[in-house]
């Protein structure tokens, strides 16, 4: 063998190695761009004082595939849960309500967390109800809400 097939080889190689890396990369690329998530959001806010039947500021859903979380980071109340659900804003009808989340964990510390996930709810305007139905006069205070979905 001598050395100038050495060196066709050694280029043809390479060649390969290129169309294989592009290949692998645009595959790659596609792939990323289908499993993104459709449009995601979140907002945070905190609650300070807050009573029975307090609504959230709305927010908009765009795919009905989406799934809602909401995390409490901090309660403090005279009670020791808090109760949050997950409503739908329905323009000239009565508002669809799911299952309601009862939220403890979030009283154990400042930092600790209660979480509610609700999925499969179709697209929509939502917002979240605290202690909807009424529980007394009692108000909760939480150090940090987040909505995501």
């Amino acid at each position: 063998m001598t050395v100038k097939s050495l060196y066709a080889r050694s280029t043809a190689l390479h060649a390969s190695i290129r169309r294989v890396a592009v290949v692998l990369f645009s595959a790659v690329t596609v792939i990323g761009v289908f499993s993104a998530p459709a449009q995601a959001g979140s907002f945070s806010s905190s609650l300070s004082g807050v009573g029975p039947n307090f609504e959230s500021n709305r927010w908009s859903e765009s795919s009905s595939a989406t799934t809602t979380t909401i995390k409490f980071t901090g309660c403090s109340s005279d009670l020791s849960s808090v109760n949050v659900t997950l409503a739908k804003d329905i323009n000239n009808l009565p508002d669809s309500y799911y299952v309601r989340a009862s939220f403890t964990q979030c009283f154990a510390s400042s930092t600790s967390v209660s979480t509610g996930n609700w999925s499969d709810h179709g697209a929509g305007k939502y917002y979240f109800i605290v202690n909807d139905g009424g529980v007394g006069g009692s108000r909760v205070s939480v150090k940090k809400t987040v909505a995501s979905w």
